[in-house]
């Protein structure tokens, strides 16, 4: 508009100098109509329509760019400016007379000659001689040729329309001006005009092309089409009329660059500004169309000066735009990379999509509806949010030297952060996220706390707030994790009703170059951790939460589940699938009733419940998420790759596992992930328990019963009893010492650091986070499954081996079948024979009662295979026994053998801590065929097996 009122001075102060000023009317309405376009498209739509009726109702020659008569009209331009300002100290017939002299005398003899010839071929419409019959006649029109044809009415109508709506409210809704190149009649060649002339006429064309639009002699190139978005982005290229002057042509083709990159910026501002792209583009826009808006006013300013300044030159004209033409190549080279990234200027975007090598990548982009943004079909390309922000940063690290882009640069990234700014502040002070367009660097994912009880990878914590790196700012991306961790914190401490969001946030940063900025992240992130802190320390107990999971999971105190295992025996006994689990959990809510118990006391004893789990705790371990074991090429599966494997001959205590009801929002510490670490170390505690408990019973068994206290008349016979004594014993020790080892040398050391460091955080909250803590645990359970030699599969393997071995010896039906061999081995226990000297009358007695009670048809089966019922002789029954008894004295000498060298192997390699093991598990194997260390390359390929 700052122009259409400039171009209507320069036509006032024009028609008082010159006769004819063919088409310049018809210009300076066009220009109203075309550079008026926006919301309010009906004053430009009216004034277009004003220009075309005064078009129409002249003659053809004076509706159009004429070159015939451009040159005089020019000469009369630049001759009658005058200063109207200036003092009047003659009177004003003399001021008439030196004027109309200095007219005359300023007027050139080629002025005078052409406008004889335009005046003579020219017809002039109606409405310009109505208006130029009061006034004098020049001489110059008494010389018309009356006897020349006259031109024929050529009719012109250009006609503006509305275009289509798009989300950007401030894009221009009118359309094109049509292609010079659809104009009735050529301008005159620019070869028949002077020097001079070709200047004036190459200004008045630059004016023109500035703002976007042709002139004469300056056209689009053939290759520009103003209808595709893809060129008006790029920008259109200009050419020349021929016959130019080549030292003007140069000039001027430099000049045009600032009118390709305005053209190209308008467009630019126009597609960035649509509801796809996001606020910061918005902003950026915004920021960019001051500056153009600035430019404007510079191009008034420049017409102004074109016509009313007689020294006005194209040299002074370029002289003017160089600063601008500096700022908007900036503008324009920053908007080619983001347009760029948005693949609106990636011309193979078609290609790609037409080739199909990304054929699933597109089928889930569109099952996700996400990017599907105008020139972002595939939604592969997405810049915005974050990403201008960082092409911004980087365009001014580049460009650092330059003065004049560094300070542009720097009022755009200023303008364009204001909305990320507010979208920032939000989340650090309040936990919210308004982000319609996804575009702030922390994602949100809908998930409720409910979820925490059947969720094993906590997804709540981990995945409900996550950090998108590929968008975050570089001035953000020291301080990325405080930024994820302070409105997750909130959020926690808001869901749980600890905080008032309604409060407004004052006195915040609102750019990234503010002196506050950090100051204020690190601000929030302490009271957000803060507020969380004593949320979960203070308010919901977390320390007497752990100490009450470590009495259940870690059978600390142990009292009370013994009894447990006494009361439930029967029920424990049975198969899972006959196993009355609620009977149980009524036993064991009994026994933590039970006063004297320390547990008794727990205020948490409610939240403990009872469950079966038919998977074996040897094959839950390979199923661990996350856990990496001692050999690091070691990498234990996920859950979901691998089915579990039921035990179809489980029963209640080989099953039986404790669970623990954990509220929001203690439950983000004492996760289901941690839950299933304790769930592990209690399976294999109680499974060291149980064995221990079945060896202490064989030995009862080997004490009590007369079969074995018997000292038999056959010595071979007394001699596999020594044997298997000595074997049970130092099953018995192996246990123990692992069972010793992991529970106080592993899990209680490890239990006191963490505490430690869990108080020094309650003293002082403002020192450690959440997350530190959530660390500090998973790390005291993952050392805890580490060193007790859970997470390596060599050792697990060699461990469950011997577990097997001794759970075998010591069950029930092989001591059983054991104790009746012996019986039919001792020739004094034998049918009818007298007491032995060494029984007394009480024990025998027992023992007649006992045996004759017993059924004759309940031998149990021989372990090795075949019944007892086979041997023929005495002597072959106890040779049966001894091969038996080897098998299992060299199994289990073997196999500890075998761990005790890759004990040694691994404590050499990770853990240290391993060497106390294997110093009291060597006891166990003194006085063997493997007692004693091997030599190393003896010790690898057992360590292999």
């Amino acid at each position: 508009m700052a122009s259409s009122r400039a171009t209507s001075r320069i036509n006032t102060a024009a028609a008082d100098a010159a006769d004819d000023r063919p088409g310049s009317r018809y210009q300076t309405a066009s220009r109203q109509g075309y550079r008026s376009g926006g919301p309010s498209s009906s004053t430009a739509h009216e004034h277009h329509h004003h220009a075309d009726r005064g078009a129409n109702s002249r003659s053809p020659s004076t509706q159009f760019f004429q070159a015939q008569g451009y040159a005089h009209s020019h000469a009369h331009k630049r001759s009658a400016s005058a200063n109207p300002s200036r003092p009047q100290a003659r009177s004003t017939e003399e001021m008439r007379v030196e004027e109309r002299e200095r007219r005359t005398e300023t007027r050139t003899a080629y002025q005078v000659e052409t406008l004889m010839a335009r005046t003579r071929t020219r017809t002039r419409s109606p409405d310009r001689r109505d208006r130029r019959s009061a006034p004098p006649k020049r001489p110059e029109s008494k010389q018309k040729d009356k006897s020349a044809p006259d031109t024929p009415q050529v009719v012109w109508n250009p006609e503006a329309s509305i275009v289509k709506h798009t989300t950007a409210p401030l894009a221009s809704r009118i359309s094109r001006p049509p292609s010079a190149a659809h104009h009735p009649q050529p301008p005159r060649p620019l070869a028949e005009l002077s020097l001079q002339a070709q200047e004036a006429v190459m200004i008045e064309d630059l004016l023109f092309a500035f703002m976007g639009y042709e002139g004469q002699y300056i056209r689009f190139a053939k290759v520009y089409d103003p209808s595709e978005e893809r060129d008006r982005l790029t920008g259109p290229e200009y050419r020349i009329a021929p016959g130019l002057d080549p030292s003007l042509h140069d000039l001027t083709a430099s000049m045009l660059r600032m009118a390709k990159h305005y053209s190209a910026l308008e467009c630019f501002v126009d597609a960035q500004s649509r509801d796809e792209f996001g606020l910061v583009n918005h902003a950026l826009c915004a920021s960019v169309r001051k500056i153009l808006h600035e430019y404007l006013v510079m191009i008034a300013q420049l017409e102004t000066q074109f016509l009313t300044n007689e020294n006005f030159t194209i040299h002074i004209l370029n002289v003017h735009i160089k600063p601008m033409s500096h700022t908007l190549s900036q503008i324009y080279t920053l908007g080619l990379e983001l347009l760029t990234k948005n693949a609106l200027l990636d011309e193979d975007s078609e290609e790609e999509i037409d080739s199909g090598d990304d054929f699933e990548n597109i089928l889930e982009t569109l099952r996700e509806g996400a990017g599907l943004g105008p020139g972002n079909i595939t939604g592969k390309k997405e810049c915005k949010g974050g990403v201008v922000l960082g092409l911004i940063t980087q365009r001014l690290e580049t460009m650092s030297g330059d003065p004049a882009a560094k300070k542009l640069l720097t009022t755009l990234l200023r303008d364009a952060s204001k909305p990320y700014m507010v979208m920032l502040n939000e989340w650090l002070h309040h936990g919210s996220i308004h982000d319609p367009h996804s575009e702030f660097m922390i994602k949100a994912k809908s998930i409720r706390h409910d979820r925490l009880e059947q969720d094993y990878i906590d997804e709540y914590w981990d995945s409900r707030y996550t950090v998108q790196q590929q968008i975050v700012p570089p001035q953000l991306e020291a301080v990325k994790e405080k930024v994820l961790l302070s409105g997750k914190y909130l959020n926690v401490v808001r869901e749980c009703g600890g905080m008032d969001v309604s409060t407004s946030m004052t006195d915040v940063p609102t750019t990234f170059d503010d002196a506050k900025f950090l100051e204020n992240i690190n601000a929030a992130y302490a009271h957000a951790n803060e507020s969380l802190m004593q949320l979960l320390l203070t308010t919901h107990a977390l320390p007497a939460r752990l100490r009450s999971i470590k009495h259940y999971f870690f059978l600390d105190p142990s009292d009370y589940f013994t009894y447990f295992l006494e009361l439930g025996a029967s029920e424990l006994r049975k198969p899972i699938k006959a196993v009355n689990t609620g009977k149980l959990q009524s036993l064991l809510d009994l026994v933590l009733r039970q006063p004297g118990s320390v547990v008794s006391l727990d205020p948490f004893k409610e939240d403990v419940k009872v469950e079966m789990n038919e998977v074996p705790w040897t094959r839950t371990l390979q199923h661990v998420v996350g856990i990496t074991g001692v050999d690091k090429d070691e990498v234990l599966p996920p859950v979901s790759s691998q089915p579990l494997e039921t035990d179809r001959n489980a029963t209640g205590i080989t099953s039986l596992q404790l669970d623990y009801a954990v509220p929001f929002p203690v439950s983000l510490v004492i996760s289901r992930r941690t839950i299933w670490r304790y769930q592990t170390l209690f399976r294999y505690l109680l499974s060291l328990q149980h064995l221990e408990a079945q060896l202490s019973t064989s030995w009862q068994l080997q004490s009590r019963g007369l079969p074995w206290t018997n000292r038999s008349s056959n010595r071979r016979l007394e001699v596999w009893k020594a044997r298997a004594w000595t074997l049970r014993s130092r099953m018995l020790v192996f246990v123990q010492q692992l069972r010793y080892f992991c529970t106080t040398e592993i899990i209680e050391p490890n239990w006191q650091k963490f505490m430690a460091r869990l108080d020094r955080s309650e003293e002082s909250s403002a020192m450690r986070t959440v997350d530190e803590i959530i660390g500090d645990h998973i790390d005291f359970l993952d050392s805890c499954l580490k060193e007790c030699m859970l997470t390596n599969g060599k050792l697990l393997r060699i461990h469950s081996k011997l577990m097997q071995t001794c759970t075998f010896f010591a069950s029930s039906s092989t001591l059983t079948w054991i104790t009746r061999e012996i019986e039919k081995s001792d020739p004094d226990l034998a049918a009818g024979a007298a007491r032995p000297p060494t029984t007394s009358s009480r024990q025998w007695a027992a023992y007649q009662a006992t045996r004759a009670a017993r059924p004759t048809d309940t031998a149990a089966a021989n372990p090795a295979g075949g019944t007892g019922n086979q041997y023929a002789t005495v002597d072959a029954r106890v040779d049966n026994l001894f091969d038996l008894l080897s098998k299992w004295e060299l199994n289990f000498s073997k196999h500890l053998q075998i761990l005790l060298d890759a004990l040694n192997h691994y404590a050499a390699r990770e853990t240290v801590v391993l060497l106390s093991l294997c110093a009291r598990l060597s006891i166990a194997n003194n006085g063997t065929a493997f007692s004693g260390l091997r030599h190393d390359d003896e010790a690898a390929p057992a360590s292999q097996a």
